[in-house]
This record gives C-alpha cells, structure tokens and sequence, in this order.
C-alpha cells in the first residue's frame, strides 16, 4: 500500500480515548510530530524502526518521516497528538535557537519513557495547549507557542542531558507482553502478584521480568505503580473521595503504601497534590 501524505496545519493538538486510528496504516507529513501515549499499549514503527509503547511514553517523528500505529490487540487507548510545524516559531525563536529545540527529531532516539511527576507535568502542559486551543483567549497563539518551547526544551533536556535512558527500538515481538500490558490495565485495582501473573500466562517470573523491561520500558512493579498513581491523581483532583478511600479504589492494601509510592513518583503526598491543584 502506497503512503499517504497529509498536509498539516501550522499548529494542531488532540487528546482522544479510541481503538482505531483514522490515519491510513503507512502515512507522513510535512510537519514535526510527538505523540504521547497516556494509557494502553500498541506498537509503532517509525521509519524502520519499531517500538512496543505502554502509557507514558512519547514518540517523535521528523517531517516527511514515515510511521505508522499498530494496535493488533484492538485494546483501548488514550493518546495525545501534536503536530506543528516550524514556521509557528518563526516570530518567537531565532533560526538558531529553532534548530536546538528541533534536535531531538533528528536523534537516534524517538521513544522516551516518563514517569511519575514527568508524566503529569507533560500532560498539564499538552491540556493547558488543548484549552487555549479551545477558549482562543486574548493571545491564544502566543501562549501555544510558548508551552511548546517549554515541552521542546524539557524533551531535549530529558534526552540529550539526563540520566534517563531513551526506549530502544523492538527488534522482537513480545506478543506475550502486550497481553500481560492489556490485562495490568484492565485489573490494576486488584492485588497483583508477579509469581501470580507468571502463571496466568505460562512464563517465568524471570523471563517476564526481562521481557517486560526490554518491550516497554518499565518494570513489571514500575508500570503497576504508573497506572495506579494516574489514576489516584484523576479521583484526587476529580473526585471528593478521601484518600484511604482512593489508596483502595486504586489497588493499595494500606494507605501507608500508597503515600509513599504517589511521594516517591510525584514529589508530594496526596493530600498536597490535592490541595496544590485545588488551591
């Protein structure tokens, strides 16, 4: 099948929850790409390369640069995608200046894994673009064009300068994996045991420990934790449920637990993530 090209607006952003993409299966366009996986799973090829995505995992793609979104499970899931081109920095950036904050789209790297905190200040940055998109306030534009200099420079720092390894492209398909990413997000709110799900899928506790790592990104405890702390931050700003009550709905035995881990991946407890937001 041939590609497709579409031609693409200077600016553009969309948040959706679906199950299949509108987009023919090989296609390009003439403007930069990051798309932001906030929940699910699905392969994604970009040129030659090929990545197993699990939620909190961005992809960037060049202009003119072939990909193309598999989801053979036909699972659920939520992405965000921005497409912009440069000339919608052109009056805000130097050429200079414009050529930095476009290097990560010319890296070997096009996958990059986020965690806690990193995820939601990611996502806060893509609803603030989506709102001024919606609302076209007084200056709109210009505050678009300034939460994309933040994202760009915060992607390259993150890349470039961090400690944080980029996602190595999957040069084996863990079909195995996809199902287990699947069933993890279907049944996060239940207790969930390694040695357990080692056996609901006939695979080694070790083997899946290797697998999993190597095709998403996350550890089998990392991406548990990952699901349930989204989660905890949705019912902490969005609902009036007290916290023991979340720590549960979630999937944590105890409260205890559950402040320690939503600490340790946002920076603050629950109760000042609620307050912070709502304040």
């Amino acid at each position: 099948m041939k590609p497709v090209f579409y031609e693409s607006a200077l600016f553009d952003i969309s948040r959706k929850k679906q199950v299949y993409t509108s987009m023919p299966s090989r296609h390009y366009h003439d403007a930069y790409e990051i798309l932001y996986l906030i929940s699910g799973d699905f392969y994604y090829f970009i040129g030659d390369r090929t990545y197993q995505v699990a939620g909190g995992t961005l992809l960037f793609m060049d202009i003119h640069e072939m990909h193309k979104l598999v989801n053979s499970g036909c699972n659920m899931y939520e992405r965000v995608t921005l497409l912009f081109k440069k000339e919608f920095l052109q009056h805000f950036c130097t050429s200079g200046q414009s050529e930095e904050l476009f290097e990560l789209f010319k890296s070997d790297h096009r996958a990059l894994k986020m965690t806690g905190i990193d995820q939601y200040f990611i996502e806060q940055l893509f609803q603030k673009m989506i709102q001024e998109g919606k609302k076209q306030a007084r200056g709109y534009e210009q505050y678009q064009q300034l939460l994309l200099v933040e994202l760009l420079l915060y992607l390259n720092r993150k890349l470039f300068d961090s400690r944080i390894d980029p996602m190595v492209e999957s040069n084996r398909t863990h079909k195995k994996v996809l199902d287990i990413v699947n069933y993890l997000n279907q049944h996060y709110m239940e207790p969930l045991k390694l040695c357990e799900i080692s056996r609901k899928f006939d695979i080694s506790s070790s083997y899946l420990c290797r697998t999993f790592k190597e095709a998403t990104g996350f550890s089998f405890i990392e991406y548990i934790n990952n699901i349930r702390i989204k989660e905890a931050r949705d019912l902490l700003v969005g609902s009036s449920f007290n916290v023991t009550e979340i720590a549960g709905m979630v999937g944590f035995d105890n409260t205890s637990h559950f402040g320690r881990t939503f600490k340790l991946m946002m920076g603050i407890s629950p109760l000042c993530f609620r307050k912070q937001f709502k304040s």
